[in-house]
């Protein structure tokens, strides 16, 4: 009885380690054989920049074979691809920049992104270059674009470089703007190799010696688990709200949204609309060039124009938040590092027109509030005639005016009937005088 429950004992102990072992050589394969995809296809802002590092984190600690990101790029801002550049040189996993689907490119801040890569891919049907710096479409002209152009193609001929592509063309594609197709990126070494799917990609990869942080280093992907790593709501905000212009537009709308509410207390909608506003304007602006300047003349701005109902300015303080507003708007960004970053003239034109048009009607409609005769209380009833309806020998007297019985007084002799004209107040009591009746009257 006991040697058979020694024999189970042992059979379940057998089992056990059977299984653990297995379990555990499973999970060293599977964890060996994982490839993270990241899918860009926007603008290279500080939410993109935020999402690649932190796929880039989660790679190195799950232990990926690789990180593949698939870009389709218009360009964006150089500070959050040179971020983004960082990341992938100081990555212990190798990062596989892929150019696709077809039709998709690299351009500008995606051009260096790409050479940037440890393996950099193209599919067929896409392209790549025009990294020339620009101020949010627009040339730079002038000293400032000769800097910053400089500046760009001595960084990417560090990163071609450092990659073994084809510096020459990194530095065409900056200084002339050139843009070539993906075979004709091949052809000059700018990527390795061209490939019309993932799992095309996957097959050329396999079994290709990468240089990570100076080791060299043998990619293994065949048959790995390729896992797509996916936003995080932040991170969604973060990419849409870095846009200079929604970031500009976010944060008027939450001055005007503030002031509505201060105004009218109680209104509720505009001021929980302008905080949310002005809270997001804010989170945008920590990851963007910020000039505070530009932030202080918009702020200025729109106390200039709340002064214009307190004083008597005949328009001056309104003009002056006008100029307050548009120089602060033009000034509200400063120089990034691939070009200028600044709210688009199609932007800035309505918006200052718009919250000017705004401030002007609210400080008209005060002004004539302030301006307009009251119509109710005792200051509404100065000018308006009644008539007696009791003597000051019983309760005082008292004149029925404005379809109100009052308690009056009057330095003339009142008979009951008489007909009266308010013509001032003391305290609670209206003064009163008789008026004469004309002949026939």
């Amino acid at each position: 009885m006991n040697s058979d429950r020694v024999y189970a004992n042992r059979t379940f102990l057998a089992g056990f380690m059977l299984v653990f072992f297995c379990a555990l050589f499973s999970s060293s394969y599977a964890h060996g054989k994982s490839v993270r995809v990241v899918t860009v296809d926007s603008s290279i802002n500080p939410g993109v920049a935020l999402f690649i590092e932190r796929s880039l984190n989660d790679a190195e600690k799950a232990e990926d074979e690789c990180l593949v990101i698939q870009l389709d790029t218009p360009g964006g801002l150089a500070d959050s691809m040179r971020s983004i550049v960082k990341s992938i040189l100081e990555s212990d996993v190798p990062v596989v920049v892929y150019v696709a689907p077809s039709g998709a490119r690299a351009a500008s801040a995606g051009v260096i992104i790409t050479i940037a890569g440890h393996v950099a891919a193209m599919a067929p049907g896409t392209n790549i270059g025009a990294a020339h710096p620009v101020a949010m479409g627009k040339e730079i002209e002038g000293a400032m674009a000769k800097k910053v152009e400089n500046d760009m193609v001595a960084y990417a001929r560090s990163i071609a470089a450092e990659r073994g592509r084809n510096a020459d063309w990194a530095e065409k594609a900056v200084r002339e703007s050139e843009s070539i197709t993906a075979d004709e990126a091949l052809k000059n070494k700018v990527v390795d190799f061209v490939a019309a799917n993932m799992d095309e990609l996957l097959s050329k990869i396999n079994g290709r010696t990468v240089s990570v942080k100076g080791k060299e280093r043998v990619l293994d992907v065949a048959g790995a688990t390729v896992t797509y790593a996916e936003e995080r709501l932040g991170e969604k905000i973060l990419r849409t709200i870095a846009n200079p212009n929604i970031a500009y537009i976010l944060m008027m709308l939450g001055m005007v949204g503030l002031y509505f509410e201060l105004a009218n207390p109680g209104a509720v909608f505009p001021g929980i609309i302008g905080a949310i506003s002005l809270i997001l304007s804010f989170y945008a602006f920590q990851t963007l060039p910020v000039n505070y300047a530009g932030v202080l003349l918009i702020i200025l701005g729109i106390i200039l124009f709340i002064l214009e109902i307190k004083i008597v300015s005949y328009g001056m303080l309104t003009v002056g938040g006008l100029i307050c507003l548009i120089l602060g708007s033009v000034f509200l960004f400063h120089r990034d590092s691939l070009g200028l970053v600044r709210v688009s003239w199609e932007v800035l034109v309505p918006t200052v027109a718009i919250v000017t048009l705004f401030f002007t009607v609210i400080v008209g409609l005060v002004v004539k509030a302030m301006l307009h005769k009251p119509t109710t209380g005792l200051e509404g009833l100065l000018g308006e005639e009644g008539q007696v309806t009791q003597l000051a020998d019983s309760d005082g007297i008292k004149v029925f005016v404005h379809g109100e019985t009052w308690s009056a007084e009057s330095d003339e002799r009142l008979e009951l009937g008489d007909r009266v004209q308010v013509v001032g107040k003391r305290q609670s009591l209206l003064r009163v005088k008789k008026v004469e009746r004309t002949q026939g009257g």
